[in-house]
């Protein structure tokens, strides 16, 4: 995260304690460490992993080892008091090297990270650095050629955040990097990783999800049953949120990343 976005990291965790006080669950959360299945991931880092939660479910649900990154005092805080084991170190230092050794981890999960950063570059290559030998890399950014970001866009002429609203100026100001699916596997894939799979979580226990149930089942019904008939018969490049995996390794030319729904 760039430094001078933490205060309004900190103004938007405000009355934060606790993990299960934050209220913006999405569904990338939930899938975790489901995916994991099948990979023997001991040594786990989640880098820039706010207020932990998706840490913390890997510390519940499995018996890897799980470091979190954060500097935001406040994540830091809220992630110490749950009984995460941390770190502290700004990931968008350009040139900077992280404090693993080569190779340390078996799996690095980054959520919601890269489009905050400047020097991703720099990023990435430490990342496959601190990474083994088929070491894998799980990362998400907002697609925005996702249907959920495009059609509002065309339709209102509007940004995809709002600068002027509460619930959107954190991603207007934070946000410096816009990807796309495309975009972010192409730049991934330059740094020494291969596409693996791509993981396509429904509407289920995200925190707008459940607001749009409480609401109205039928809508929530409808809505999810229309983004399963997208994710069946649409490419990945038409989902707003997809989490993709990377294993270390040179590219191979052609290959195909399966396509999962969770």
């Amino acid at each position: 995260m760039r430094t001078d976005a933490i205060a309004l990291e900190e103004e938007r965790l405000d009355n934060v304690l606790n993990i299960v006080d934050y209220n913006s669950l999405h569904e990338r959360h939930r899938i975790f460490p489901g995916v994991f299945r099948g990979k023997d991931h001991k040594r786990i880092l989640d880098i820039a992993a706010g207020v932990g939660v998706v840490g913390k479910k890997i510390q519940n649900e499995s018996d890897a080892e799980v470091i979190c990154n954060d500097i935001c005092p406040k994540c830091l805080s809220v992630m110490n008091r749950a009984g995460l084991k941390t770190v502290s170190f700004n990931v968008d230092v350009d040139g900077q090297t992280y404090p693993f050794a080569d190779g340390h981890f078996d799996a690095v999960v980054a959520l919601a990270t890269i489009e905050h950063l400047i020097n991703f570059d720099h990023f990435l290559d430490e990342i496959n650095r601190i990474l083994s030998e088929n070491g894998r890399l799980y990362i998400s950014a907002p697609n925005y050629s996702g249907l959920p970001y495009l059609l509002p866009f065309l339709l209102t002429g509007k940004t995809f955040h709002d600068p002027v609203s509460e619930k959107d100026k954190y991603e207007f100001y934070a946000h410096v990097r816009y990807f796309t699916y495309r975009s972010l596997t192409d730049v991934v894939q330059k740094h020494g990783f291969v596409g693996d799979e791509v993981y396509l979580p429904l509407p289920e226990s995200s925190t707008r999800y459940t607001a749009l149930k409480e609401n109205s089942k039928l809508k929530a019904h409808v809505a999810r049953n229309m983004m399963r008939a997208l994710y069946r018969l649409g490419s990945p490049r038409w989902a707003a949120d997809p989490v993709i995996c990377f294993r270390k390794g040179n590219i191979k030319k052609g290959g195909k990343i399966n396509k999962i729904i969770l």
